[in-house]
């Protein structure tokens, strides 16, 4: 192998890395992002349809 060569795939191999990197970095960002907007959402308890409420079941 001649020093072109094994610099080539050196270089190749750091692009991956580097790549990996942003990547992992992007998505980290992502998840950060997507708990504090479910943390930040209201926390508002949907009422039950019928819990509660006077039910009528003659026949």
């Amino acid at each position: 192998m001649d020093i072109n060569s094994i610099m080539s795939s050196n270089l190749l191999q750091l692009q991956q890395t580097v790549q990996m990197s942003v990547l992992q970095n992007a998505m980290n960002m992502e998840t950060v992002a997507a708990v504090e907007m479910l943390e930040a959402m209201p926390q508002v308890s949907a009422s039950h349809p019928y819990k509660g409420s006077v039910v009528d079941i003659q026949a």
